[in-house]
């Protein structure tokens, strides 16, 4: 829990900075990019969790890897690593672009069924949502066969479950009581 929390500040103040600065769009690229690298190379996890390895040689390496990164996005880089942060470099950037989507009006919602909506239905569940929600809705649709049917709304840490599979497990909890 600390280091989301300091996750969160940390990418506050970059998203300040970004906004401070105009340069909102180059530090979210920046940060989508950090997100791909920690998610697809092995090695980057490793080294950001490497104790063994000092900060100088940290800063040299991310110099190397981020070389086309932002002058603003390397300086932040760097003052994580030098205050021992690195390893929270991911929920930093995963917070920034959620920040960043808020600062901009945009809500994620994900949509969860047994299968593929229609766009009949799909409109009819995005037009209940959007009547609750200020700003416009970012749809991630996911397909699920062990729902049965029925579907999932998730948002802002909420979830709304009308599955069939839901319905079953709460018709058995009832029933073995």
């Amino acid at each position: 829990m600390k280091s989301t929390k300091g996750a969160t500040r940390y990418a506050k103040a970059l998203l300040e900075l970004s906004i401070e600065q105009n340069k909102l769009a180059i530090t979210e690229a920046n940060m989508n990019y950090l997100i791909q690298v920690n998610n697809d190379v092995k090695e980057f996890h490793t080294l950001i969790h490497s104790p063994i390895i000092n900060a100088d040689k940290k800063i040299k390496a991310f110099e190397a890897i981020f070389s086309n990164f932002d002058k603003l996005t390397n300086l932040f880089l760097n003052l994580i690593i030098k205050n021992k942060r690195e390893s929270i470099l991911p929920e930093i950037a995963q917070s920034f672009i959620k920040q960043l989507k808020a600062y901009n009006g945009i809500t994620p919602i994900t949509i969860v069924s047994a299968v593929a909506l229609n766009e009949a239905t799909k409109t009819a569940i995005l037009a209940k949502v959007q009547s609750s929600v200020s700003g416009t809705l970012e749809v991630t649709e996911k397909v699920d066969a062990s729902l049965i049917g029925g579907f999932i709304v998730q948002l802002d840490g909420k979830q709304i479950d009308t599955s069939v599979l839901s319905q079953f497990n709460n018709l058995k909890q009832r029933l073995t009581k």
